[in-house]
């Protein structure tokens, strides 16, 4: 206690994140990762992959928090500006009381721009995360065009078996390995590498946080969700919640997709999913991933026509 009402905060470094999708593909053509697909729909350049600023607040909450933050931590983002590479971004966590389990976190580039705003949080709280506060604000959209085959509750087709070792490239989604990743990600931990990792506290290398996000996405493609395309598509909002973490390099998971929302804004349509892991072996569930993946109207080549068939009034 020191008398004072003002919250302190915590910041790193600024830190140049690369950008490591320029050879995404899905549905048979380039991402918005791609600089000409990014120009053409108006964007300054390839943005970088929302998750990648996840690893600049990892030393702010390990600080907070401890070692529970990786057993149980929960970032929970919504995504404000793109960055591209060769920007500076600065993460930011605010310190909260003693006996908090919960904080506001947020990133900016140099100039001030807010990159991202979010939570993060440890154990299994009664707050509302970020997503959660977000979700229960949106309005159901019964217009849908490109999502319009969706339903909420709607699951993946199977479950999808994924492991993540270290030189393991992770498709067409992810053209990269763990080892390409931690060449380049903006906060290293031996806990990490194969070299460092027995020296972690469960004595295996971890899965960096932002890697989770490819873990949990790279075997995308096999919950056939029915959405029209080809269109292009970017994160709007991710949580990952670690339930009995740590990930682990080379272990083998079991994931499960449910649509929880569907929702839509002018420029795009949403489609939440969460995303269940459980270990393989044990059958155990050890973390969460919700994801708002958010495509672009003008991406889809037929929307005017097909949201005219509908009746659907284009703002």
């Amino acid at each position: 206690m020191n008398g004072f009402d003002s919250k302190l905060v915590i910041c790193g470094d600024y830190r140049h994140p690369r950008q490591m999708l320029n050879d995404q593909t899905y549905d048979g053509h380039v991402s918005i990762h791609d600089d000409k697909m990014a120009e053409d729909l108006g964007f300054s350049g390839a943005p970088i992959e929302g998750p990648t600023h996840f690893s600049q607040f990892v030393p702010l909450l390990a600080e907070v928090f401890g070692q529970t933050w990786f057993e149980t931590g929960c970032i929970s983002s919504h995504y404000l500006n793109m960055v591209v590479e060769g920007e500076e971004v600065r993460a930011f966590v605010e310190r909260p009381a003693e006996s908090a389990t919960m904080t506001r976190i947020w990133a900016e580039k140099r100039d001030g721009t807010p990159v991202l705003s979010g939570t993060a949080s440890v154990g299994s709280g009664d707050e509302l995360s970020e997503l959660d506060q977000r979700r229960a604000k949106l309005k159901a959209s019964d217009q849908l065009v490109i999502l319009s085959e969706l339903s909420v509750g709607m699951k993946g087709k199977k479950d999808e078996l994924v492991s993540m070792g270290f030189d393991q490239n992770m498709g067409d989604l992810y053209p990269f390995s763990l080892n390409d990743k931690l060449r380049g990600i903006t906060e290293l931990s031996s806990w990490y590498t194969a070299e460092g990792g027995s020296g972690s506290p469960w004595g295996r290398a971890i899965i960096p946080l932002e890697m989770i996000s490819v873990l949990t996405q790279y075997s995308s493609r096999e919950a056939g969700f029915p959405v029209k395309g080809p269109a292009v598509g970017l994160f709007a909002d991710q949580e990952i919640k670690l339930i009995d973490g740590p990930l682990f390099v080379g272990q083998a998971y079991r994931l499960q997709r449910e649509i929880v929302c569907l929702s839509e804004s002018r420029r795009v349509e949403s489609n939440w999913v969460m995303t269940s892991v459980y270990d393989a072996e044990s059958g155990k569930l050890v973390a969460e991933c919700l994801l708002n993946s958010a495509t672009l109207k003008d991406s889809y080549a037929k929307y005017a026509e097909e949201a005219g068939k509908l009746g659907k009034v284009l703002s």
